[in-house]
Formats: structure tokens, sequence, C-alpha cells
């Protein structure tokens, strides 16, 4: 990669970063071009020669986070050294953690975008669905993989279990956002860990 081509891919990524960091601080509607730009010291007109429009910026923002979660949600639940019921719980305490670090806030950017922009714009709604549906599919293969060991129930069908847990994931975190409290989620861990998922 050539010299102007490797700045023109560095700014692209800090424009990624800044518009990831602002958006889920304060949204995709709050989250101005130029507030961006400002905060990175680059010139407006810089903006359209990396993306056509902050629709385009968004959605490329839903790529870039997605690309770093899947990679993180990969190294937990696919961990062998764990089973597939502990490596479940580690995502929800490490994101516990986490969350406690950002001081409960912020969220996550997929759900938070999810329900700001549903009803105004059929681009980013579709883009979010598919991360949710991917991201989905990987907690149902460890699920699978738990009930095939025994340790996870089999009366329910992986899928449905998986949608079921982020469904109760979600709302645990928006509430855990709203409450500032770490209670929803502890709440959540400890009734689908010790009541829900057993086999």
């Amino acid at each position: 990669m050539g010299t102007k081509a490797a700045i023109k891919q560095d700014t692209r990524n800090a424009l990624l970063q800044a518009g990831m960091d602002f958006m889920l601080e304060k949204g995709y509607t709050n989250t101005g071009v130029q507030l961006v730009l400002s905060s990175l010291g680059i010139p407006k007109g810089s903006f359209y020669h990396y993306f056509e429009s902050k629709e385009a910026f968004a959605i490329s923002i839903i790529h870039q986070f997605d690309q770093e979660y899947s990679t993180k949600l990969l190294r937990v639940l696919r961990n062998p050294l764990r089973s597939p019921l502990q490596r479940l719980r580690d995502y929800c305490e490490a994101e516990k953690d986490d969350f406690e670090k950002q001081e409960c806030r912020k969220g996550c950017l997929i759900g938070n975008l999810s329900q700001e922009m549903s009803d105004q714009s059929s681009l980013l709604r579709d883009e979010l669905a598919n991360v949710m549906a991917k991201w989905r599919g990987l907690f149902a293969d460890c699920i699978e993989e738990g009930q095939q060991l025994g340790e996870i129930i089999q009366t329910v069908p992986a899928q449905r279990l998986a949608e079921f847990f982020c469904i109760g994931w979600g709302g645990a975190v928006f509430r855990a956002t709203t409450l500032k409290s770490l209670e929803p989620m502890e709440t959540f861990i400890d009734l689908m860990f010790n009541e829900f998922l057993r086999g």
C-alpha cells in the first residue's frame, strides 16, 4: 500500500472509530458529521472522500463494530478450555465487567441503533438485523454444543434458546443503562444460568 493510500485508510479508520464512540454516547441522530470531523481536526469536505452520506457512514460503523465484536464473541463462545454453558456465562460476566468500567453508560451500539433507527431507515434496520441474526447464530452453535453434552436443556431448539438468551440479555443491558445499575444484568445471569438453561 502506497503512502497516500495508507494515510487515506488511516483517516477512514479514525473517522469510523470516532463515529463509533460518538454514536455509542449520543446515538445516530445526535452525532453530527461536523462533530466527528472537528474531534479529529479533519476538514468537512474531506468526509465525502470516504463516505457518500451519514447513512453510509453509519453502515460502515456497523460493519466495523460487527467485525470487532464477532472476533470477541468467537474467542469466548468457542473457547475449548471451557464447557459451552461456562462460555455463555463467561460472555455475560465479561460484558458486565466492561459495562461497569464504562460506569453503566453506552450499552451496545447495535442494540442502541436498533432502538433508535428501526423506524427511520430501512437500510440501517436491515444491516442491524443481519448483524443480530449472525450473533444469534454464534450463540445457537454454543447452545447446541451444550445440549449435545447434556449440560443445557434439550426441550427447546438451540435457535429458539439463542433468541431467548439474546432478547433477555439485550433487555438486561438496556435496563442497566436506564437504571445506571448492574442489578438487571446480575438478575439475568442468576436466573438464566441457575434456573433456565441447565440440562
